[in-house]
Parts: C-alpha cells; sequence; structure tokens
C-alpha cells in the first residue's frame, strides 16, 4: 500500500515536471486525462500570474488611498475593452495555429500567428493614441470626480500609452498555446510578473535611488513588466527551441491568412468586448454609490478574478484540445476532452467557493483596511462565489467553442445574457428597487448561471465540430 501511494505521488510529480519542461506533445493521441494535464498545469499557472498582476497593484494602491484604487478600478474596467480585443486575437491566433498543428503543418503555424501579430500592431496603435490624449476625458466619463480625474489621469495615460505590451503579452500567448507550447506561456508571465512586483513597491514608495512616484508608479512598473515578458516571448520566437519557429519573411502581410484571422477575432472581440463592456456599466452602477462602496467591489472583483484566471487557463486547455483535434479529423476525441476538462474545473470551483465562504475576511483584510470598503468586498465575494460551478464549466464550454472557431456562438451567447439580462437586472435591483450594491452582485451570479445553462445545451448540438478554419 505504501509503495503504491510512493508511486502515485511519483508520477504526479513526473507530470509536474514534464508539463513545465515544454517538451512537445502530440495531444491527438494517447491519454485524454495526460494531455489535459500536461496543458493544464502551465496554463493555470500562467493565468494565476496574469491574476497577479492586477492583485498586485490593488495591494500597493491601497496603501495609498480610496481615491487611488477607485482611479484602478475605474481605468481598469475601460482597459477591459483592451484586453477584450488581446483575447479576441489571441482566440484567433489559438484557434488556427492549433487546427495547423493538428494537421502536422508547423510553418504554416507559424506563419498564421505572425500574420495575427501584424494586425494586432495596426489596431493598438490606435488605441494607444486615444488612450493617452483622453485619458482625462475616460476617466469623467466612467463618473470619477475631479480629484480622482486630477490625481489619476497620469495611471491612465501611462496604462493605454502601453497597451501594446497588453496586448503583445495576450497574443504571443495564444500562439504559444495553440501549439501545444503552454510552458512558454506561463514563463512569459513569470517573468513580466517578478518585475513588476519588484518596482510596484520600489516605484510607488521611492525606496533606495528611485523617486516617489505614487500612483505613476505603478502604472509604470505594470507597464514595464509586461513588457520585459513580451521581449521573453519574442526571444524564443526567434529560437530554436519553440514547435513555433519564426522568421523575418513571416512578417510580410499575407492578406488570405490576415483575413481568416480577421474573421475569427472580430467575432471572438465582439464576444469579449460584450462581456467587459458589460463589466464597464456594472462598475458605472457601482460609481452611484460612495467611494467606499466602489473600492470594496474593485477589491472584490480583484479576489474574485485571481481565483477565476486559473479556471480559465484550465479551460483553455480544452481550447488547444479541441483545435488541435479537429484539425486531425478526431471529433469526438475533441468533445470527450471538453467533458473531461469541464468536470476538472467544476471540481477546483467548488472548492474555491467553500474557501471563500471560509477566509473571505482574511482575504479583504489582506487587500485594504478600509472599514467601508471591507464591508462590501465581503458581501460581493459571498454573494457571487455561490454560482461557482456554473463559471467553471461555462468557461470551458466558451473556450471549447473559440478553439473551434466558433466566435459566433459565445458572442450571440454573452450578447443576450449580458446585455438584455445582466444589465437591465443589475440596474432595477441596485436603483429602482433599492437593493444598493448587493443587487449588482445578485445579477452577476444568476446571469453567470445563465450562460453556462444556455451553453451547455448549445455545445451538445455539436455544430462546432463542422466548423472550417
Amino acid at each position: 500500500m505504501i509503495s503504491y501511494t510512493l508511486q502515485k505521488v511519483k508520477n504526479i510529480f513526473s507530470f509536474f515536471r514534464q508539463s513545465l519542461a515544454g517538451d512537445h506533445q502530440d495531444f491527438t493521441k494517447g491519454s485524454i486525462r495526460k494531455a489535459v494535464i500536461l496543458l493544464a498545469i502551465p496554463m493555470i499557472l500562467e493565468m494565476m500570474m496574469e491574476s497577479v498582476f492586477a492583485v498586485v497593484d490593488i495591494f500597493f494602491v491601497g496603501r495609498i488611498s480610496n481615491e487611488a484604487v477607485a482611479t484602478v478600478a475605474l481605468t481598469e474596467s475601460v482597459l477591459t475593452l483592451v484586453y477584450s480585443i488581446a483575447i479576441g486575437l489571441s482566440m484567433a491566433a489559438t484557434a488556427i495555429v492549433a487546427r495547423r498543428i493538428g494537421e502536422k503543418n508547423n510553418e504554416a503555424a507559424a506563419r498564421s500567428g505572425m500574420q495575427a501579430v501584424i494586425l494586432s500592431l495596426f489596431i493598438t496603435a490606435l488605441i494607444s493614441i486615444v488612450g493617452f490624449f483622453f485619458a482625462g476625458d475616460i476617466l469623467g466619463l466612467m463618473g470619477a470626480s475631479e480629484k480622482i480625474v486630477f490625481d489619476g489621469a497620469i495611471y491612465t495615460r501611462i496604462i493605454f500609452g502601453g497597451s501594446i505590451a497588453i496586448m503583445l503579452l495576450f497574443l504571443i500567448n495564444g500562439i504559444f498555446r495553440g501549439a501545444g507550447d503552454a510552458a512558454l506561456a506561463m514563463k512569459s508571465l513569470w517573468i513580466a510578473n517578478i518585475c513588476n512586483i519588484i518596482l510596484c513597491p520600489v516605484l510607488i514608495n521611492g525606496w533606495g535611488p528611485f523617486p516617489h512616484l505614487g500612483l505613476m508608479g505603478a502604472a509604470i512598473a505594470t507597464t514595464t513588466g509586461r513588457s520585459v515578458g513580451v521581449l521573453y516571448q519574442l526571444f524564443r520566437l526567434f529560437g530554436n527551441k519553440s514547435v513555433i519557429r519564426i522568421k523575418l519573411n513571416y512578417f510580410i502581410p499575407d492578406w488570405k491568412i490576415i483575413k481568416s484571422v480577421w474573421n475569427i477575432a472580430w467575432t471572438g472581440t465582439t464576444q469579449f468586448l460584450i462581456g467587459s463592456a458589460s463589466w464597464i456599466v456594472l462598475a458605472r452602477i457601482m460609481a452611484e454609490f460612495h467611494a467606499a462602496a466602489l473600492a470594496g467591489y474593485q477589491v472584490a472583483i480583484r479576489i474574485i478574478m485571481f481565483f477565476l484566471l486559473p479556471a480559465w487557463g484550465l479551460s483553455n486547455a480544452a481550447a488547444t484540445l479541441v483545435g488541435q483535434n479537429l484539425g486531425a479529423m478526431q471529433p469526438q476525441r475533441a468533445e470527450q476532452s471538453v467533458w473531461k476538462v469541464a468536470k476538472y474545473n467544476a471540481v477546483f470551483m467548488v472548492l474555491v467557493s467553500i474557501f471563500f465562504f471560509l477566509f473571505s475576511q482574511p482575504l479583504v483584510d489582506f487587500m485594504n483596511k478600509d472599514a467601508g470598503a471591507r464591508q462590501y468586498a465581503i458581501q460581493a465575494l459571498h454573494i457571487v462565489s455561490l454560482g461557482y460551478i456554473f463559471y467553471g464549466v461555462g468557461m470551458v464550454m466558451m473556450n471549447a467553442f473559440n478553439g473551434a472557431g466558433d466566435t459566433r456562438t459565445p458572442t450571440v451567447v454573452n450578447l443576450f445574457c449580458f446585455w438584455a439580462f445582466q444589465i437591465p437586472l443589475a440596474y432595477l435591483l441596485a436603483l429602482h428597487w433599492n437593493f444598493g450594491p448587493e443587487g449588482v452582485f445578485i445579477a452577476i451570479v444568476v446571469s453567470e448561471s445563465l450562460i453556462t445553462v444556455v451553453s451547455v445545451i448549445l455545445f451538445r448540438g455539436g455544430k462546432w465540430k463542422k466548423v472550417k478554419v
């Protein structure tokens, strides 16, 4: 019995080492369970690192003032539009690269990935210009007070000005994931986060030879950290160890491939823009209450995202497995992979729900000591976590559609569930029926659960198996 247990532990550590090593695997054959684990471990760690960005910023900024936290909250709410575009392009790159890898055409996979990069550079240039010059106006439109606009515009300006780092970090990691190189995606975010964790307190507080920059220091630290992560990605892309090996002539525009990327990316981007814009509206509703309510909401959302992103990382394994197995003409294996990932994600989210109910207060106290903000943050955690098992399964379904290149289906689902249901419900509960901030939290649970139910029904229909990429 003891020897059997030791062997199991040894196998687990072996899987862990193998997944982090980044050795190329053929995920179109062999054990589905092993494929899920090898992909999921680095993908979970990658998303944890992405969530650490938000947590680190809010941790140090929370020591400045509630107004500083509100600035970060409102900026991040608008910045989700950039994230949506980055995720949409990343989604397209993952779907196309995975399909080509499944077809055993690595050169076409690399060329397709670089065409996605070309498209992203053009889009990001426009976003950066608008965000840099109209930072104060953006905060004002989000309901920020004059003091927040005056003190926080520089933070918003720097973050938007450096949005190219956000875009490329997401996109190139999507290329790595599509190729099954999840370990490289993870390592790039580890590097980016280490830089951010070091620079954030140094620049905010003015440690050593560095000046005291306050909120501006947080923006510089975050942008610098992401930029270093992108440099590492480019180093690996031009190297000889990655499955995706790029050449300079891949940067010559290939309009046929760009069109293919765009056809997936625009609906994928719209899908996340719909969801992200709804979060902006929710933040705007929260801004109708006092600063402590908005700060508490933002603290809760950061904690929630910290635990949701690992689940999203696990669900990313479904996208890679669906894309590669459809490319290998194995739709049944693709479907089996999705249900396997959904099962694991549901178990993880149940554990997170229990954790939130037991430890919400120390979690919130770690992030923000303000008594008023703490009250709303704990309330948000308790209510929103009631639907966690639904969120976990829903993420997998959405990523399965996206991995197949069927970005239209989840886009329609998001449009209905967020804009026709969540926003009206949040407004009515919070402002019309006087539930206050609690009404917003209830609307989140109900709408996200509805998304999962609808997505499962559509996934079982099987139309995603016939999508051509």
